[in-house]
């Protein structure tokens, strides 16, 4: 398998400096709305041609894995949804997964059941804003439009469960913040009947549509071999021709007793990248039908940890317990001690496998957290993808990958 280099911003002035051939170094970003965020881009262009790319990235660093050893285990999930900002209850599912490793922890069927459910509608809306900023990208202005629509109908979602729109902090260590709404069934119901109609339509737009096939087919193609060389996961893997997700491979808050198919492409190109994550929403859709029919005929109740060192004790116990008075005490003041240890826990995020790793010192605050994020490896293959294209090409590129710069910078 041969390796595959890539360049820094400082390598890539040198050609021309040094007469070798006429070119231009021109920096694309960070303020410039086709990098989807803060992403700088070094580009050495031979006329409109990509001769090499190298991405610049930091510009929104905001310390969170630092920040999170100052904080309690549970107190750090706030943190967890400022990261990848479109899709922050995948995250806050990877960390208390995480921490619930650390303590041995069991949960509720309703809570793993609420939990599906939410990351499969965090998937949608994630790529939901992939569709529609993609297609603006390539002029396609009435997708964005259309998919911002039902993007709407999700946030109204998490705003009746857990009170915010964007930044839920709804799984917490142990379970649910809450439970869940009496009328939170009816309303993704409504949501998941329609959803399946809007789908088509944006296929109906775009698949076939001969302008938006002339921009994505083969265009930024990468194979099977260089994909897994270069770390990509998530849907720009799967359209190379690898089907991996970790909702199959290894299965966590239960995906194993779901019926869901892994959609995979061919030529691992944007057209291939933009048909996989499609199919992918539908599949999504698939899995919160099957979840909500769960949640249907289950009690209320039961949406957190019974183990009252983890989880604060409901009100009509402190009110009649001293014992649980003083959990519930301790717990707000000090936090919950995890063992001495370490543990890692991954889940398939809107944008690739997204993985925790904890290290406890026996106190209530993490003694180090890091964590794997997809988009931040899935971005070192865009030089690989870019060389010999088009300029306009790399706009088209980059949206094909989906990053969110808050996850690559963290």
């Amino acid at each position: 398998m041969s390796t595959l280099t890539i360049p820094s911003p400082q390598d890539l002035v040198a050609p021309a400096q040094r007469g070798e051939r006429e070119s231009m170094v021109l920096n694309m970003g960070p303020h410039h709305p086709s990098t989807h965020g803060v992403l700088r881009l070094v580009v050495d262009l031979d006329g409109e041609t990509v001769v090499d790319v190298a991405p610049d990235v930091g510009f929104l660093h905001t310390g969170i894995e630092k920040t999170m050893e100052s904080k309690t285990y549970q107190k750090a999930v706030v943190l967890t949804d400022r990261m990848d900002y479109l899709a922050p209850l995948s995250n806050n599912l990877s960390y208390v997964l995480a921490v619930e490793k650390l303590l041995e922890c069991e949960i509720p069927e309703r809570a793993q059941t609420a939990r599906v459910l939410l990351t499969e509608l965090t998937r949608i809306g994630s790529h939901l804003v992939w569709l529609g900023t993609h297609a603006l990208d390539l002029a396609a202005m009435s997708v964005f439009l259309y998919a911002f629509r039902e993007r709407e109908q999700i946030l109204d979602i998490f705003e009746l469960v857990s009170g915010a729109r964007m930044m839920t902090s709804y799984f917490r260590v142990g379970g649910l913040a809450y439970d869940l709404p009496a009328d939170f069934s009816p309303t993704v119901q409504l949501f998941l009947d329609g959803f399946g109609r809007n789908i088509d339509e944006y296929e109906d737009l775009l698949t076939n549509n001969p302008l938006w096939l002339e921009r994505t087919v083969g265009v930024g193609a990468i194979t099977a071999d260089n994909a897994i060389a270069l770390g990509l996961t998530g849907a720009n893997m799967r359209a190379a021709g690898v089907s991996y997700d970790m909702r199959k491979m290894v299965p966590y808050i239960g995906y194993e007793t779901y019926d869901f198919e892994v959609p995979v492409g061919k030529n691992g190109d944007i057209y291939d990248r933009y048909l996989v994550r499609i199919a992918e929403m539908r599949q999504s859709r698939k899995i919160a039908y099957q979840a909500l029919e769960r949640l249907q005929h289950m009690p209320s109740g039961d949406y957190v940890t019974h183990d009252r060192k983890i989880a604060p004790p409901p009100k009509h116990e402190i009110t009649h317990s001293m014992e649980s008075l003083i959990h519930h005490f301790k717990l707000w003041t000090e936090g919950f001690k995890p063992p001495i240890g370490d543990a890692y826990s991954a889940i398939e995020s809107p944008r690739g496998i997204h993985g925790t790793y904890i290290v406890s010192d026996g106190s209530p605050k993490p003694y180090r957290v890091h964590f794997r994020a997809p988009s931040f490896i899935n971005l070192q293959a865009l030089p690989h993808m870019a060389r010999g294209r088009y300029l306009a090409d790399l706009v088209a590129l980059i949206a094909s990958m989906d990053p969110v710069l808050g996850e690559v910078d963290r």
